[in-house]
């Protein structure tokens, strides 16, 4: 039977000052001023028209992500979320996290954050080589990485994550050990390390740079993931590691699980769980922040998932787990029966990618290797 799963909140800020050659993400570059005051009342109408389907929940975790949101002004910034808490939109102890670019950081600013309410940082380094940051096209140097994490800590800020990337232009085994190490040393509280991948509708897919081969993006995985277990990060995702149960985010959790998430922002996408019409719904809001901002009517575009998707939805997001996910919970975030995969289900087990128990379905470690072509087979 279909259940209405946890809620979070997604805010999309789609400016940067200038596009990386390897991002796929609805941001823009910042050509004139931002109309941030603009921005921030759209944003607050964009969650007004949700009012239906919150279905009397609050968000269990907020994440603001971009773009760049530490380019957003404080006071636009703000305003949303005096708008969230005045209405007790979020719950006690929710885990609200925004994205921070080192080279946008100023003096203060994480201490501004930490007073409106957020209380975890995600912070866009990539690499710790000037060299590399270079190429990746990043407005900031490794001594502006150390610079944020010192502010940020300075503002009690006591749970951080640190995004980083390996398999990057001319990138050695050392040199990807290097970054590692250097993000390990700073003492995040959680680390998403994951391998740089060419996007279409890049400047990369167009001019595609110089990637390590085959045998040393081995190499850095394997060493890699091994000197993060040796520093007590433990990984419960493809990307993500922490170091407690704790730590992990929360608010990816929740996508992973299968949850509800309102997303608001130009380009943002939601999830919405309706029980009493046996339904599930996905809304995604206009791409280029002009047309955002003269919308009269969210969200721009919705629809239902057709049953016969669900099981793919599901494990496309839930497979990425590495301690898997209870059978219950595909039969109460889809309303169907476990029995309708259990053709599949057996046909991955018996290929070697999935170890099945009456309380757990997870990938086993072929799987975790081979985890496209596993997600795949519930098409």
């Amino acid at each position: 039977m279909l259940k209405l799963p946890p809620l979070s909140l997604y805010i999309h800020i789609p400016w940067c000052v200038r596009k990386c050659p390897y991002c796929d993400f609805n941001s823009h570059k910042l050509t004139q001023n931002m109309p941030a005051t603009e921005y921030a009342k759209t944003l607050i109408t964009d969650l007004k028209s949700h009012q239906k389907d919150m279905q009397g929940r609050v968000f269990q975790s907020v994440f603001v992500g971009g773009g760049t949101p530490s380019l957003f002004p404080t006071d636009a910034l703000e305003r949303i979320f005096n708008y969230l808490f005045t209405n007790n939109l979020i719950a006690r102890d929710a885990e609200i996290t925004l994205e921070a670019n080192p080279g946008t950081i100023e003096h203060g600013l994480f201490s501004d954050y930490y007073k409106m309410g957020i209380n975890r940082i995600s912070l866009g380094v990539q690499s710790f080589q000037n060299d590399k940051l270079k190429s990746l096209g990043r407005i900031h140097d490794s001594k502006q990485i150390f610079q944020a994490v010192d502010s940020l800590k300075s503002a009690k800020f006591d749970n951080f994550n640190i995004d980083i990337m390996h398999g990057l232009p001319n990138q050695s085994v050392s040199d990807a050990l290097f970054d590692l190490q250097s993000a390990i040393d700073l003492k995040p509280t959680h680390i998403s390390w994951y391998q740089l991948t060419i996007e279409p509708n890049t400047a990369f897919f167009v001019r595609p740079p110089s990637l390590p081969d085959e045998d040393n993006l081995y190499n850095i995985e394997q060493q890699g993931k091994a000197l993060l277990l040796q520093h007590g990060f433990d990984q419960y995702e493809v990307s993500a590691y922490s170091k407690t149960e704790n730590t992990q985010s929360q608010h990816n959790l929740n996508y992973w699980r299968f949850g509800d998430y309102i997303g608001i922002g130009a380009g943002a996408h939601g999830k919405i769980t309706h029980p009493d019409q046996s339904l599930i719904t996905r809304h995604r809001k206009r791409k280029h922040p002009s047309l955002y901002l003269k919308e009269k009517t969210f969200p721009f575009h919705s629809e239902a998932i057709h049953p016969k998707e669900l099981p793919y939805e599901f494990m496309l997001n839930t497979l990425r787990l590495y301690g898997g996910f209870d059978p219950r919970l595909f039969e109460s975030a889809t309303g169907l029966s476990i029995e309708t995969i259990r053709t599949t289900l057996n046909n991955a087990q018996k290929k070697g990618l999935l170890d099945i128990t009456d309380h757990k379905i997870a990938p086993t470690a072929f799987g975790k290797q081979y985890l496209n072509e596993l997600i795949q087979l519930f098409i």
